[in-house]
């Protein structure tokens, strides 16, 4: 489903950041555009930055729902920072995810800047409607033990026939008269 996402720009209020910006908002099914202004506020400026796909995955069912149990429930929005010398804007908008795993392992990357913006009723709707045809609960089996003891033969402990001072599995052998 396309996505599009909305960037907020306010002032910033150090002397050290001009401006300071924030996913605010999704807009479900929205048109590709190139970062369109949306609304103005005085200094405040919201953006229709992107349009980029969300694509769900059927092998991570379980990560949606803990996304759906948030309370509200939230799309993670990953930006990067511009590098293109003729970009108009500091960001590009790299993905939208629904999986709150995904989105920790791209701010655990300290690359990019992970946003975290509130689900629409209907986009929790198709999110809950894949979960239901796709979720297959795991069954945890106990792993046992072997019951073999692995304690009785130390194989490939060096070789007895060959004297060594040290062996990384034993003490260090003393020769007899030293003290």
């Amino acid at each position: 489903m396309p996505l599009g996402v909305v960037m907020r720009r306010t002032p910033g209020v150090t002397r050290w950041a001009k401006w300071h910006w924030t996913a605010s908002g999704i807009l479900p099914g929205a048109q590709a555009v190139d970062w369109r202004e949306l609304r103005r506020d005085g200094d405040a400026v919201e953006y229709h930055a992107d349009t980029v796909p969300l694509t769900l995955w059927a092998t991570d069912t379980e990560a949606y729902l803990v996304a759906l149990a948030d309370s509200p429930p939230c799309i993670y929005v990953v930006l990067r920072e511009a590098t293109a010398t003729d970009a108009r804007m500091p960001y590009e908008v790299h993905l939208v995810t629904a999986s709150p795993y995904e989105a920790q392992d791209y701010a655990d990357s300290g690359e990019e800047i992970v946003e975290k913006v509130p689900m629409s009723a209907g986009l929790i709707a198709w999110v809950q409607d894949f979960i239901t045809a796709h979720h297959e609960d795991e069954v945890f089996i106990k792993r046992r033990r072997d019951k073999k003891r692995v304690d009785l033969v130390e194989d490939g402990i060096g070789d007895s026939r060959i004297e060594q001072l040290t062996d990384v599995y034993r003490a260090p052998r003393r020769k007899a008269g030293l003290q």
